[in-house]
């Protein structure tokens, strides 16, 4: 009876030996899991939330963290007396609390790291983290090509191109729109000559800083967030301008408009670059050029279309006029407006997530392209298999904060100021070994094509005025010593000079005046009623008794000592008066833009197809070469139709290095700097616009020597620059 209770005392205090054994090494392995998964986090290892939690326990099973291994080996092999008369509930745990350390332990343990423990960022060198988030990145990027392969190239990516192409459209068009608008917007808001051509430069500097700011924002805030904003501010602004009726609100207008645009390239380009394998891009990104074109003709096709059209216009009373080339910016502005709505409905590019460490919402996004593609092939059933993707590490940036009793205004500048130091820093590693070289020439190429592209530009179509202009005045008419007593003039007189003319007693009744000028000339007793006048001037001209009711004649057309006697004033039109009737010279010279833009449509069609096949830097040098020789046979251009002829060759040549340039460009940068490296390009191509109108419009007129041979030059040399960039074309082959 003793033995079989002793036995069965045994028993009890060996099942609660054996439980208590367990309980401890529960507790351990769960120490261990979460010790393992916070190893993992601070690392930045292979991190995926769809991971199977069963599979993680096996492999914890059987393989043990080696350490910790040893040591519960040695407890298994143990006794269970090992623990008998210890509680556990005595031990100490890793992470219990255990009580304040004394001094002696804080020196003695402080400048040591625990065994098995992994070092904070804080306490490691920065330069050895950028090390390893670079390791990460070309890990990330050899995994992300085989994912986008995965995912294919399908419906996802069309509803991607055509909406980046509503936005690079917007781009082409709000380039152009400033030229188009240029001479009408001047004369109807009175701009006098000394102010003339501000327009055109302004918007390009407005465009000019918004690239770079935009572009370095989309590395930091995501590319659909800023393509959205940038947008935006484009559509209204450029809305607006069309119903201002000040040339410097006018002005104000363009300027923020023209920020909002400058986003749109460097943008457009990386955010559809992100989702393509890298065996895609150079024809894919080729064939989205096709939509600045697209908004060249648009552009083109509108003004040709709208802004001769005088008749279409109101106003109320004499102070607000709404004249076609309104009716033109509205009608630019609606592309605009097309992909601001569109890109509301597409999500943000998944690698510019993966850079910045949201893992979840790149594997989402990414899911979707895959069964957006499989559904349009018919497969829906096929599943995407990945669950795990490298996100880099995610390095702490250090921003001074602002005491929280600062104003908005004050936050919101220092917020910005933030901002633009971020990019400024991120933009001084484009510029770092082993990039700096590749950075400089990118520059000198983007510089050297700009500057020949917009200066020809503006020089082509005021070269072509030029000679309508020419031709229209050697058709003048000339009369000599007229004398018109009593008669009533209601008709239109245009392009004539009048000189020793005697008007007595005559009425100027409901009269168009178009380039008429009157010299030495005498009006007595004479009425003038509701008499426009465009280009029409009286110089060394005596007005006596005259009454002048509903005109637009004032002291800006009475030049030249013209003397002005006992003669009124009533209800004269205020503003400057558009002309009456439709322009042909005006639809010529609209005509012969769209022309231009035509001729850019096979150009851009045969670099497409030959992007991948004949090389990228191939391309870009040769089509620069081509354009500079092209440039150079305007020298022997006399006639009208021989400029036209050249104008549309060097379009149709200088697309396809536009569109190889844009290619090379985006290839280049890695896609956390993508955005940032772009936009200055970018910024650098609008500098560039600006100095090429100054430079080639102040020439127009003068010669055509220096035009012809500084755009040849720059073509070609940038063209040859051109050639020793980097090919890219060796990367996507990889």
């Amino acid at each position: 009876m003793e033995d079989t209770y002793n036995n069965r005392t045994s028993l009890v205090r060996g099942a609660k030996d054996m439980a208590k054994e367990a309980k401890r090494h529960a507790k351990k392995k769960a120490s261990k899991v979460v010790d393992r998964a916070s190893d993992e986090y601070s690392s930045h290892r292979n991190y995926s939330r769809f991971q199977d939690e069963e599979d993680e326990d096996e492999d914890f099973y059987q393989n043990p963290p080696r350490q910790d291994g040893e040591a519960y080996q040695d407890n298994e092999e143990g006794s269970s007396d090992a623990t008998e008369g210890h509680d556990d509930e005595d031990e100490i745990y890793e992470g219990e609390y255990q009580g304040i350390p004394s001094a002696q332990d804080r020196s003695h343990k402080e400048g040591r790291v625990a065994l098995g423990q992994p070092m904070s960022d804080a306490t490691r060198d920065r330069k050895v983290l950028e090390e390893e988030r670079q390791a990460d990145e070309e890990e990330l990027a050899q995994q992300y090509e085989l994912i986008m392969q995965e995912c294919g190239h399908g419906k996802f990516q069309w509803q991607l191109f055509l909406v980046l192409g509503l936005a690079l459209m917007s781009d082409g068009v709000e380039v152009f729109v400033v030229g188009f608008v240029l001479p009408s917007a001047e004369t109807d808001m009175c701009v006098p000559n000394s102010s003339s051509g501000w327009l055109g430069s302004i918007v390009y500097l407005g465009m000019m800083v918004g690239a770079f700011f935009w572009g370095g924002m989309s590395d930091k805030v995501g590319r659909r967030q800023c393509l959205l904003i940038c947008m935006s501010t484009n559509g209204f602004f450029a809305f607006l301008s069309s119903f201002v009726q000040g040339y410097g609100v006018f002005l104000v207008c363009r300027i923020v408009a023209g920020f909002g645009i400058g986003g749109a390239v460097p943008i457009v380009f990386s955010f559809f670059a992100e989702v393509m394998s890298r065996e895609k891009r150079g024809e894919h990104l080729s064939w989205l050029c096709m939509f600045w074109m697209v908004g060249e003709i648009y552009a083109s096709a509108m003004a040709w279309a709208i802004i001769p059209h005088y008749g279409w216009s109101f106003s109320m009373g004499s102070a607000y006029q709404f004249h076609s080339w309104r009716v033109f910016v509205v009608v630019c502005a609606l592309p605009c407006v097309c992909a601001v709505v569109a890109l509301t409905f597409m999500p943000e590019s998944p690698r510019f997530y993966l850079e910045v460490g949201k893992h979840d919402e790149a594997w989402m996004i990414l899911k979707q392209i895959h069964d957006t593609n499989m559904r349009a092939r018919g497969q829906p059933e096929k599943v995407f298999t990945v669950n795990r993707i490298k996100t880099p590490k995610q390095l702490d940036e250090f921003v001074e904060m602002e005491s929280g009793s600062g104003n908005p205004v004050a936050k919101f500048f220092f917020r910005a100021k933030a901002e633009i130091h971020g990019i400024y820093l991120n933009l001084m590693k484009c510029f770092n070994y082993p990039m700096r070289e590749n950075m400089m020439r990118l520059a000198i190429v983007w510089f050297t094509l700009s500057f020949g592209y917009y200066g020809l530009s503006v020089w082509f179509p005021d070269v072509i005025k030029h000679l309508q202009a020419d031709e229209y005045a050697s058709k003048v008419k000339i009369y000599h010593n007229e004398r018109i007593e009593d008669f009533t003039l209601n008709f239109t007189l245009e392009n004539q000079i009048h000189k020793n003319g005697l008007f007595i007693n005559d009425r100027f009744i409901n009269m168009k005046l178009k380039s008429v000028t009157f010299i030495d000339s005498t009006f007595r007793n004479c009425f003038f009623d509701d008499v426009t006048s465009v280009g029409s001037f009286f110089r060394n001209c005596t007005f006596i008794d005259a009454f002048f009711y509903n005109t637009d004649i004032d002291d800006s057309k009475l030049i030249d000592g013209t003397e002005v006697v006992n003669s009124t004033f009533t209800h004269n039109k205020t503003g400057c008066q558009m002309t009456f009737d439709d322009d042909y010279s005006a639809y010529w010279v609209y005509f012969i833009n769209f022309l231009g833009t035509l001729a850019v449509l096979p150009g851009n069609i045969v670099s497409a197809l030959l992007m991948d096949k004949i090389g990228r830097l191939s391309m870009l040098g040769g089509s620069m070469i081509l354009s500079g020789i092209s440039c150079f046979f305007l020298w022997f251009g006399t006639s009208e139709s021989m400029m036209i002829f050249m104008l549309c060759l060097y379009n149709g040549l200088s697309i396809s290095a536009w569109n190889s340039l844009d290619v090379v460009t985006t290839e280049s940068f890695p896609t956390v700097r993508r955005g940032t490296g772009f936009g200055f390009c970018n910024a650098l191509c609008k500098l560039s616009a600006v100095l090429g109108n100054l430079i080639f419009g102040s020439l127009v007129g003068i010669t055509k020597a220096i035009p012809i041979l500084m755009a040849s030059s720059v073509l070609v040399g940038g063209g040859l620059v051109g050639l020793r960039l980097p090919n890219t074309m060796a990367n996507v082959l990889m």
